[in-house]
């Protein structure tokens, strides 16, 4: 035995490589669970007992040996990989410079109406875009064979027997009626989020898009306080020059309801495509809260009254940045999107 370790300890002093594959090789051949030092340490169990301790004494100066080959080994390696790679970076080359992402258009106007809305003492709510029949229509006074369910084109998932159907939601006044079930007035929310109607798309109108809607239920609530928020909300989002018209509407969910416009400011109420050559643009529905709404979400409609409104973000977005396609919100066209970098 002792010849054959000192034959192994000459071996491995003279081996030498740079070649981190063959350093491993080494490794197993000497130190892995079948290699050499194994065997040799069984083979050391039969060693008669004079001979035991030299024996031992050369094991350990083989397994020492070849464990300090191996680390040096891999030093030398390691740092020669690195040296390569240094010499091979151009250090003369100018400095390359990424571009800055953006939000969306649409998420910028989103915030910047949001945080209008929570200055005026409004709190933010989300809920799911798959809703059931009853948040989605019910509970807003859309009975089941009420003409007012044509206007809505709605995307079903599941048809169910009991007629609480599975649907995308139409409109985020869904997360109103959840809000309502679950919290107790006075309620001061606004609720973004993203809608589906099963419309034709066109330059003024999607299948997807935006909205955020208000909810205010409290003692003595009227119209003109629906009227001054929305007023203020204007101008603080188009400018203190901003005019609105409030025209009578229809809306199952309130009563008294209206349709609120603003003076167009991409031009300047001498008419355009986007305002219909009218010089308005409908930016928003709202209304008193129907009673028969409070009453189904359990809102005492003898102490409490209140207003909703829901105002869409694309079209909002369209008369800020003088876009005059809506389609362009969902292209996702990088010399279109790229413009707000520096927005807000």
């Amino acid at each position: 035995m002792k010849e054959q370790i000192e034959k192994y300890l000459v071996e491995v002093a003279a081996f030498n490589s740079n070649v981190l594959q063959e350093i491993e090789q080494l490794r197993i051949r000497f130190l892995g669970k079948k290699g050499i030092l194994g065997e040799l340490f069984e083979a050391f169990k039969t060693v008669p007992g004079p001979d035991k301790k030299e024996a031992g004494i050369l094991l350990n100066t083989l397994k020492n040996a070849v464990q300090e080959k191996i680390n040096e080994l891999r030093t030398s390696s390691e740092e020669s990989v690195a040296e390569q790679n240094t010499t091979e970076i151009d250090l003369t080359r100018p400095v390359g410079f990424y571009e800055t992402g953006s939000r969306h258009p649409v998420a910028i106007v989103r915030n910047r109406m949001v945080a209008i809305f929570q200055n005026m003492g409004f709190s933010v709510a989300e809920g799911p875009e798959i809703e059931d029949d009853w948040h989605n229509f019910s509970a807003l006074n859309f009975p089941p064979d009420h003409p007012a369910r044509d206007m809505q084109d709605t995307f079903f998932i599941e048809k169910r027997s009991s007629g609480n159907d599975i649907s995308l939601r139409t409109h985020t006044s869904s997360v109103q009626v959840r809000t309502m079930e679950q919290t107790r007035p006075p309620i001061r929310m606004v609720f973004p989020g993203r809608v589906f109607r099963n419309e034709a798309i066109s330059a003024r109108s999607h299948c997807i898009f935006h909205q955020v809607e208000g909810l205010y239920i409290d003692k003595n609530v009227s119209f003109a306080d629906l009227k001054q928020t929305l007023l203020h909300f204007a101008r603080e989002m188009f400018g203190e020059q901003t005019q609105i018209r409030l025209r009578p509407s229809y809306f199952p969910f309130t009563e008294p309801s209206a349709e609120m416009d603003i003076s167009c400011n991409l031009c300047g109420g001498k008419g355009c495509n986007i305002c219909k050559y009218t010089g308005w643009i409908e930016i928003l529905g709202c209304g008193m809260i129907d009673p028969a709404v409070l009453e189904s979400c359990g809102i005492d409609t003898e102490m409490y009254t209140g207003y909703a409104f829901g105002i869409g973000i694309e079209r909002m977005t369209m008369g800020l940045f003088q876009v005059k396609d809506i389609r362009m919100f969902f292209e996702n066209d990088i010399r279109f999107l790229k413009q707000f970098g520096s927005v807000v």
